[in-house]
């Protein structure tokens, strides 16, 4: 098949997107498919790859100053090349931007399927973020789009149940998102002392305000242990959480910026914990990652992972300091070896569940069914 995908942009390396939609577009390129990523560039980085096997095109941005209509992601190439493209099959992530648009207006004008990954755009708590700017741009632009839609792409449960609720009827397939192991188990280094891990945007929607009135329950009780917060602040927030930290008389917390690479694995695997204390999210890749490097996690239930549970990986708990304050006291009483013994369970789990190649095998089973038709394979709900 000749898959064209679309995303507003890979450029930001702490977006779970940058990471889970370049490793769909190989995974499916090792199978066979030809296959197309188009985004938005920055500057010096507009032009075609050849990479992994697939195409990776990225455009330049009509307007590339601050302010709303550089949000809105306008690009007249983008557009252009996808509406004279020979796709079988169009795949759209994310929303709220034009290339998401274009996506849709191409398959209308070409009468090709089109898939739409919401990458938790539609949870509620996403949805409050700047509210009144995306009602507008659904009433103008998004509500049609997604109209075109064939066959939405959820990653989890809690996203379906997030399609249905905002109203949309098309079928749904339930696929995860996928996760590249290490290809074996690093050695924890000698540091200054244990530390839980919080990485990730440092956003509002994170819930991390929460998480340091947790650490003030339970700092005094753990005077070896520190919490670091790590990733990329959005509108000054990481300011934000540097003063609740002194207000709250904090001692043992920092705030650095993102690390990527062999530095962002080398941070999951020397972390004692990893913790998410998200309001809202559809995957959440961090958690997977660190499960991948043998870090037992604590997730609120605003992430779908009660498989933390039921593979005896970590705590799915409710929102709140409270709740988070007592998983980590638990996690934080635990030996060195039963974490690590939990550890080992949830890489197990990743290296069981959620291979790329399986995932792009389903993700294909769809796209094949969306073009030829038959019975939709198992993964799809029609209602």
């Amino acid at each position: 098949m000749r898959i064209i995908q679309t995303v507003g942009s890979i450029e930001a390396e702490a977006s779970g997107p940058s990471y889970s939609v370049p490793s769909l577009c190989r995974s499916l390129a090792n199978l066979g498919h030809t296959v197309e990523l188009l985004s938005l560039g920055a500057v010096g980085t507009v032009g075609i790859t050849i990479r992994d096997g697939y195409r990776d095109i990225r455009f330049a941005r009509n307007w590339t100053g601050a302010g709303p209509l550089r949000k809105l992601g306008t690009s007249f190439d983008m557009r252009r090349a996808l509406f004279v493209s020979n796709a079988d099959i169009i795949h759209t992530h994310g929303l709220w931007m034009m290339p998401n648009v274009y996506a849709a207006d191409a398959a209308r004008r070409l009468a090709r399927p089109l898939v739409l990954t919401p990458r938790g755009m539609l949870g509620a708590d996403a949805l409050k973020f700047s509210s009144g700017r995306k009602r507008a741009f659904w009433a103008l632009y998004q509500g049609h789009a997604t109209r075109r839609v064939s066959c939405f792409h959820a990653t989890a449960e809690s996203e379906y149940d997030d399609i249905r609720a905002f109203g949309l009827k098309q079928p749904v397939a339930v696929i995860p998102n996928g996760i590249d192991l290490p290809a074996s188990s690093r050695s924890r280094a000698s540091l200054v002392g244990p530390f839980v891990l919080s990485l990730g945007r440092i956003h509002p929607k994170k819930g991390l305000d929460r998480l340091l009135r947790a650490w003030a329950l339970i700092e005094a009780g753990f005077p070896a242990w520190g919490l670091r917060i790590v990733g990329p602040s959005e509108g000054g927030h990481a300011n934000e959480l540097e003063q609740q930290v002194r207000e709250l008389g904090l001692s043992s917390v920092s705030i650095s910026g993102p690390v990527f690479g062999e530095a962002k694995l080398e941070l999951l695997a020397n972390a004692q914990l990893f913790t998410l204390s998200t309001l809202h999210e559809n995957f959440a890749m961090t958690v997977a990652e660190s499960l991948a490097c043998e870090t037992p996690v604590i997730s609120t239930k605003g992430a779908p992972w009660q498989g933390l549970v039921d593979n005896k990986c970590g705590w799915w708990i409710e929102h709140g300091p409270e709740a988070m304050a007592a998983a980590l006291r638990e996690a934080m009483s635990l030996s060195p070896e039963e974490r690590r013994a939990m550890g080992a369970r949830g890489r197990a789990w990743m290296e069981r569940d959620f291979g790329w190649q399986g995932i792009a095998t389903q993700m294909a089973e769809v796209y094949r069914w969306l073009v030829a038709g038959g019975e939709p394979p198992a993964c799809v709900r029609m209602g």
